[in-house]
């Protein structure tokens, strides 16, 4: 069952929307904190504690105003806090751990940032949510899906992600070196293409003379969502940072192979699919250009 709190008012207005996501985001910070002081244990058992609940409360404040969309901010929020507290909570404080700091602020607000521009309040759910609501089986109930594959589902694959960053953030023993430094060049290449992609997105988008079209220019011209491509790689500039920081946790390699797999069979084929019935034309477009990588110099496919 989903509730409606203030009916079109706060749906309508973009201010309303961005205070009850604000007011639901406090909340699921409280509920983090509260886990961090009443759970002992390892402190990366206990930041998967909290995470958790905080999900859970932004879980039931999705539910309350029938919008699951006032999760999508969750991806980028909660690994800056995360990191942000690791940090704090293991000096002294080293270059490694600047690095990470940084460029996981750097990652976090940009994405953050591109999230709120786009998103019109609480009026607007993303389409995949809808479709989720709409094409559920007969008997499934909607908070189930929305608990479990639009909410739980992304926070522990963020979670496998930020598996790495606990040793490059908590390990202080090892000096820097050559590895650091080709995490940093592949993350912040990774923030950049993800920038630069959803930069040429918007100005094609926002130019009319390109409604209904494909926009097959700049990194688009090369790869269908090099938008995507950016984001696992800075899963895997992360990784690098971990194994540099403490090579026996080469095994949180499942995290950036967690994001490749998320992104390979879940999140490209949804956006190809909607792409496909919205423009005949994206099939030959498919054809012509890879999904993720771009294909080598003069190769034919």
């Amino acid at each position: 069952m989903t509730y409606r709190i203030g009916g079109n008012l706060a749906g309508s207005s973009r201010p309303a929307g961005f205070a009850v996501v604000t007011l639901a985001y406090l909340a699921a910070g409280l509920a983090a904190w509260a886990v961090t002081a009443a759970v002992d244990g390892h402190g990366l058992l206990v930041t998967f504690y909290a995470d958790l609940a905080a999900t859970l409360v932004v879980f039931a404040a999705s539910m309350l105003v029938a919008n699951a969309s006032l999760y999508d901010p969750y991806w980028s929020v909660a690994p800056a806090i995360i990191v942000i507290a690791w940090v704090a909570l293991s000096p002294p404080l080293t270059g490694r751990q600047i690095a990470v700091l940084v460029l996981v602020l750097a990652w976090s607000i940009r994405l953050t940032a591109n999230w709120a521009l786009s998103w019109r309040g609480l009026s607007h759910e993303d389409w995949r949510y809808v479709q989720l609501r709409e094409q559920r089986p007969a008997g499934v109930p909607w908070w189930l899906i929305n608990l479990g594959g639009i909410q739980l589902m992304p926070t522990l694959v963020v979670f496998a992600g930020l598996l790495a960053v606990w040793p490059a953030t908590t390990v202080t023993g090892r000096p820097w070196g050559l590895l650091d430094i080709i995490a940093v060049a592949v993350t912040a290449g990774a923030i950049l293409l993800e920038s630069t992609a959803d930069r040429q997105l918007h100005r094609f988008a926002d130019d009319p003379a390109n409604r209904g079209a494909i926009i097959d220019r700049g990194l688009w011209r090369h790869s269908r969502h090099p938008n995507y491509l950016g984001e696992i790689t800075f899963w895997w500039g992360m990784w690098l940072f971990g194994l540099a920081a403490a090579p026996n946790w080469w095994w949180t390699v499942i995290g950036p192979v967690t994001m490749v797999l998320l992104f390979t069979f879940v999140s490209v084929p949804m956006m190809d699919r909607r792409s496909l019935i919205r423009r005949p034309a994206y099939a030959e477009h498919m054809r012509r250009v890879p999904a993720l990588f771009p294909r080598p110099p003069g190769f034919r496919g």
